[in-house]
């Protein structure tokens, strides 16, 4: 082995580590050992919302500066202890029937994928074998418009969710904008709770059409947010809770409280995304701020089809 590999045991595992001196993220100075780091002290509250669902990993060999590729299939040296799933993908961009899914259940799985430099992990609103038990609302700025709107309308979906008994919590995207994340019941397929969502989107889209939208044309986006009811589909994955995000900086995904994203929607406070240390400090402070996803919710009001 060379010097700049070296085997560690995790949970009784071994695990392959190397080169941890790369710079990640250049600007920053952030290496590839903290972001093995980062996910190793993120996993207690990052760990749950991996469990049994199919990972997709965006993996930068050279850096968030250099080259990147999404990765769904189990890579080339992958341990015989990693679990592997596989999941039918219709629509496959390669023309496969089924992909040996990595499903990233476990501490050594997590430091695993981080050492191949997944910087980002992306999981479906669903579990293997199971209808989704997760309705994402994504809000997207389009400039000028950034994460304070974003938060604004986000309290305006809150709401008309909760009037159909959907509980919703925040999270930043670690980009530009923020996702809702609400528990359902598990008990409906993609379809419905897809078309639930874009029925809600069009609803606040018709009622402040000026600031925003739920079509996708970019043309119709500058200034608004774009209410992407679509990643509830379920060919979809959303950035997993406390993902690392490729930029300049190595911020996260982080979950927010309802007064965060008042108080940053009427600008009590600055509307910003959260560096890696700041959602490794808020997950010791308040735990996990998602772990109601981790409950069967409601089930999403259907159409009444007598009419």
């Amino acid at each position: 082995m060379s010097p700049d590999r070296f085997a560690v045991s995790i949970e009784g595992r071994d695990v392959e580590l190397s080169n941890l001196d790369k710079l990640m993220y250049p600007a920053a100075g952030f290496t590839k050992g903290e972001v093995i780091d980062y996910y190793t002290r993120i996993a207690p509250v990052m760990l749950p919302h991996l469990r049994d669902r199919a990972a997709t990993r965006i993996r930068y060999p050279n850096g968030v500066d250099g080259a990147h590729f999404f990765e769904k299939n189990k890579p080339g040296g992958t341990p015989d202890w990693v679990r592997l799933e596989k999941l039918p993908v219709p629509g496959s961009t390669k023309s496969r029937e089924t992909i040996e899914f990595v499903v990233v259940d476990d501490l050594p799985t997590l430091v695993w994928v981080a050492n191949l430099a997944s910087i980002e992990l992306h999981t479906p609103q669903w579990r293997i074998g199971a209808d989704p038990d997760l309705l994402v609302v994504d809000l997207d700025p389009g400039a000028p418009a950034g994460l304070k709107e974003c938060c604004a309308v986000g309290v305006l979906m809150r709401d008309r969710l909760a009037a159909d008994g959907i509980d919703a919590y925040p999270k930043t995207s670690g980009k530009k904008g923020m996702q809702l994340c609400c528990p359902v019941s598990g008990t409906q397929s993609a379809e419905v709770v897809s078309a639930y969502a874009k029925k809600v989107a069009e609803e606040l889209a018709a009622m402040v059409p000026g600031s925003i939208t739920a079509k996708m044309a970019k043309a119709v986006r500058p200034g608004k947010i774009f209410i992407d009811w679509s990643q509830n589909a379920a060919a979809k994955t959303t950035v997993t809770p406390y993902s690392l995000r490729a930029g300049a900086e190595p911020t996260a995904s982080t979950p927010l409280t309802w007064d965060e994203v008042i108080a940053m929607a009427t600008g009590e406070a600055e509307a910003r995304q959260f560096g890696a240390g700041e959602a490794l400090a808020r997950a010791e402070e308040h735990g996990d701020l998602l772990a109601d996803l981790l409950r069967p919710g409601n089930a999403v009001p259907e159409p009444d089809r007598r009419r």
